[in-house]
């Protein structure tokens, strides 16, 4: 994503929204776990690192990956524990369902006004390319 972030930049916008897996016991943890560190302005790196460790995630190595991301751990805590990231989370957990989006990574590319192509699972960059090149010469050329 960072690469067709910098080379489409200005022209495409990368929008998370979480649909956690429902029998992964740290899932929607970890989706509120991305939203409190986007309060300390560090979404990207523990969204990154979050989906690094999936595996491997408790509250133990989420304490570690506040520290490497040298987060303030009390106002990190607060947040994750806040009623407001718990609805935000359910809120994407509605939007994806009514999308029909039950497998991640889903990519919708398109213009934010119209129904855009999905492509369900990790894709090659250059599927990803072929897809976003597709979507603007179809707007003739213009993002």
């Amino acid at each position: 994503m960072k690469q067709l972030i910098q080379e489409y930049s200005g022209k495409i916008r990368v929008v998370v929204k979480f649909a956690p897996y429902p029998y992964r016991d740290f899932a929607k943890v970890a989706a509120r776990a991305s939203l409190a560190a986007r309060e300390q302005g560090r979404f990207a790196e523990m969204h990154e690192l979050l989906l690094q460790n999936y595996r491997t995630l408790n509250p133990k190595t989420l304490a570690g990956l506040v520290a490497t991301l040298g987060l303030d751990a009390a106002r990190f805590q607060a947040d994750l524990d806040s009623e407001r990231l718990v609805q935000r989370v359910e809120q994407d957990v509605g939007l994806t369902r009514s999308l029909n989006i039950y497998q991640t990574p889903t990519f919708v590319i398109g213009p934010t006004d119209q129904p855009g192509r999905v492509l369900v699972g990790e894709r090659p960059i250059e599927h990803l390319r072929k897809a976003i090149d597709g979507e603007f010469a179809g707007l003739g050329g213009k993002p």
